[in-house]
């Protein structure tokens, strides 16, 4: 049933901030970590088909082994179990060495190295310890010609350690030196009868060894001083016969400018009914660019053939790299974890490389959103000090539309808490700082938002008084207006002349874009930015949350507090941003609050554990500004929660409204029935007027949906700490003390949820999908969207009828 009622829709993540935790299966399908959970990605269709949820902790390590996917971290994985590493793990590789065994090599910051063989069981075969050093990947391979495993580690002491298991032992093969620093990166590629480890290091360099199976006639051979050849090391692998195997270095590529931290071979290609290894070596580093080298076809020397990357930006470069099963796309994951998608592009004669739509994310926990009012894009804000956009778009000849990030309004310096949509294209956000910030749409954002998502221009606003888009002045946290006549470059016959150093170092990084399609990092990062168009002073600490009305004309605001002074809420004119009125009530931190859906009450609930009601006096030619006040609240003989109150919402006829707590209550509370007529200064008797729901977690979230059910019960849909989202009907009518006016009618699965808190949900305003191009306002689908601890935005298609 539960599957029936959430459809997973879209899931915004990125990839967690570590070298080796993405990986690209020879199905096409790119497996990779995200926060706790493993993201299974299908770059054709451009969306998450599911989520491996399981680990406790953050996922380091991730790598496809045929068909199957292996994944290991410090604790258990919801499949197969590997316990012995007490620090950890930071790379994993397998093989398979018989029809259902699986050879599994582990490195861990325990400074060891772990072999375990897991089939129906798991099993550690083999420990190494290297002491104080660290071994930062490692890599596994059959012999040439045989079943033997050969291990490759790349670690700190710039070294490639060599082992061979052969008769159930682990023996140490050789060492390669060369590096001068920490090697990165290790991988191996059979060719048929040879094999090619590539390994990279922090010297910027990759070495390129051959390893090839050798005979005792030939080892007496090297001592011919006329031939000149590569020196080869030599060891000898026994098991039931004796087999000798020669090393020798290959090439060394040069062409990074900075530590290179990850290398991959193209995987190999089916032709004829056989596997067949192409020399392709992809290289990432973090100079931001990646390069596809290969040995020419007459000279055998290795030559760059693709170099792409970013220009510009202050963005840490690349942590790892992958390449398709067919060697057209290429993929790289920066230090932030936005993945970076280049394609080869098929149309043009010259091959060239140009920059793919991939999926994006927050690299952190996301702590609010917001749809706007018209219901067709998503704000978000979350610790990584990012604001994002996400809006459907429809490929041409594409019938399913798919959400994507196409802008980025603002990269601040201090960690984001909350955002109120005050306007189609107009947000305030609060941080970690004392002031809010209001930002306006620029025009290269309207017009892009209409290419993308096939909205008509002169439907969206009158662009003729924005500024063409924002930059953000170096060490400044404002976003600055860019008008059109900043971008025309300033010379003077010819010569350009500086009036000063600002001058000679222009801040101005934006550049107006042209969209058709989502844009790629780069641009999110400089070309998207919304300007600063206010800021608000008031509040004596850090921004903790921000309510609008529907009406959009007062915002409301809170802070964090430990003392009545700080807790007051505060409200803003949206039309002058002044402060209109402080409304003291609360002794600590107000964590959540919601204006009605007819903007004549303002809720708000409290880390003191009570909630207070105020109300929106009528407007007299004295005071045309609006003004509330206080006509209901809980006090400590009064609350019925008894702890912190999380969350809050507006049943959609404003009559009652609801609250969830820590301690895993969710109540309803009211009636209110608005009468003009009623005296604003008579306080209003407001008693819970459900039965106590016990959700059996703290509840962090919840929302009324702006649309009732068949049978005009209300729906509710709660978020909880461990990360489930349930649904639940309320009917006003029934019985509250025998607990029947609750009935459940869904729940997200485990693959849906959330690993971690839900920090928000959002119902879509308007029925229907955003992403359907033709749904009529009488649909039975709604959309929630959730924002998750777990660095993920999800939204979730709601079919009423299967309720």
């Amino acid at each position: 049933m539960a599957a029936a009622v959430f459809e997973t829709c879209h899931v915004a993540c990125c990839a967690n901030r570590t070298p080796n935790v993405v990986s690209w299966s020879r199905t096409g399908i790119i497996a990779f970590g995200t926060c706790h959970s493993v993201a299974l990605y299908d770059p054709q269709e451009r969306e998450v088909v599911a989520l491996l949820n399981g680990h406790t902790g953050r996922v380091n390590a991730v790598q496809w082994t045929d068909a199957t996917v292996n994944l290991f971290h410090v604790t258990s994985t919801q499949a197969v179990e590997c316990k012995g590493h007490t620090g950890p793990i930071c790379a994993v590789d397998a093989i398979y060495t018989k029809d259902s065994e699986i050879l599994v090599a582990s490195s861990a910051s325990d400074s060891t190295v772990r072999l375990w063989l897991c089939s129906e069981t798991t099993e550690c075969l083999h420990s190494l310890s290297f002491g104080s050093g660290f071994m930062m990947d490692v890599s596994l391979v059959l012999l040439p010609g045989s079943r033997v495993p050969v291990l490759a580690c790349g670690g700190d002491d710039s070294r490639v350690h060599l082992y061979v298991r052969a008769n159930g032992e682990l023996k140490k093969a050789m060492t390669l030196q060369g590096h001068e620093d920490w090697v990165r990166g290790v991988a191996w590629a059979s060719t048929g009868v040879e094999l090619l480890l590539a390994s990279c290091s922090q010297d910027s360099l990759i070495r390129v060894w051959k390893l090839c199976a050798k005979s005792r006639s030939d080892t007496g051979a090297g001592d011919d001083h006329t031939v000149i050849r590569m020196k080869e090391d030599i060891f000898e692998v026994e098991e039931k016969v004796s087999f000798m195997y020669a090393v020798t270095l290959e090439t060394v590529l040069a062409g990074h400018e900075n530590w290179v931290y990850g290398v991959h071979w193209q995987p190999p290609l089916l032709k004829g009914g056989e596997l067949q290894q192409p020399l392709r070596l992809l290289s990432a580093s973090m100079d931001k660019t990646m390069i596809i080298w290969a040995p020419e076809e007459g000279s055998g020397v290795w030559v760059e053939q693709v170099r792409v990357g970013e220009v510009g930006g202050n963005t840490l470069g690349f942590y790892g790299c992958q390449m398709s099963p067919d060697g057209s796309m290429i993929l790289a994951h920066a230090f932030h974890g936005a993945l970076h998608l280049w394609c080869k592009d098929r149309d043009k004669e010259v091959r060239e490389w140009r920059p793919g739509v991939v999926i994006s994310g927050h690299f952190n926990a996301v702590q609010d959103l917001s749809w706007d009012p018209e219901g067709e894009f998503i704000l978000s804000v979350g610790s990584d000090q990012t604001t994002r956009l996400f809006t459907p778009w429809r490929k041409r000849g594409s019938k399913q539309a798919t959400w994507h990030e196409i802008s980025r309004p603002q990269i601040h310096g201090y960690d984001m808490q909350c955002l109120a949509m005050v306007g189609r294209f107009q947000f305030v956000s609060g941080a970690d700082e004392k002031v809010l910030r209001v930002f306006q749409a620029p025009r290269n954002f309207v017009e892009n938002f209409a290419n993308i998502s096939g909205t008509s221009k002169e439907k969206l606003l009158d662009c003729a008084s924005l500024p063409e888009g924002a930059s953000t002045p170096a060490l400044g946290l404002s976003n600055k207006a860019v008008f059109q006549g900043d971008l025309a470059p300033k010379t003077d016959e010819g010569e350009e002349r500086f009036n000063s150093a600002s001058d000679q170092y222009q801040e101005s990084y934006f550049h107006p874009l042209n969209l058709t399609e989502p844009p790629p990092e780069d641009h999110l990062l400089q070309n998207t930015l919304w300007p600063e168009v206010q800021k608000l002073y008031g509040h004596g600490f850090e921004m903790f949350c921000l309510a609008s009305d529907s009406s959009r004309t007062v915002v409301a605001s809170a802070c964090k507090a430990s003392k009545a002074e700080h807790a007051a809420v505060l409200l803003w004119s949206t039309a002058s941003w002044r402060q209109l009125q402080m409304l003291p009530c609360h002794t600590l931190t107000v964590t959540q609050m919601a204006f009605s859906p007819d903007s004549l009450l303002l809720l708000a609930v409290s880390r003191d554990r009570t909630w207070s009601l105020w109300r929106r006096n009528q407007a007299t030619p004295e005071s045309p500004e609006p003004q509330f006040s206080l006509c209901a609240h809980t006090g400590k003989d009064t609350a019925v929660h008894s702890r912190i109150i999380w969350s809050c919402g507006w049943s959609p006829d404003s009559r009652y409204f609801v609250t969830s707590s820590r301690d895993k209550k969710v109540i309803v509370w009211g009636p209110y029935r608005p009468d003009s007529s009623e005296d604003s200064a008579t306080p209003l008797q407001i008693k819970p007027c459900s039965s106590i729901l016990d959700v059996g977690d703290s509840a962090t979230a919840v929302a009324f949906c702006p649309s009732l059910c068949a049978d005009n019960s209300y729906l509710l849909a709660v978020g909880l700490e461990r990360g489930g989202i349930r649904l639940y009907r309320w009917r006003p009518g029934q019985e509250p003390a025998g607990g029947d006016d609750w009935s459940s009618c869904g729940e997200t699965t485990a693959s849906q949820s959330h690993t971690l808190a839900v920090k928000r949900l959002r119902w879509r305003p308007t029925a229907g999908r955003a992403e359907c191009e033709v749904e009529d306002e009488e649909s039975s689908w709604v959309q929630l969207a959730s924002a998750g601890a777990d660095h993920s935005v999800k939204i979730f298609n709601i079919n009423k009828r299967a309720l």
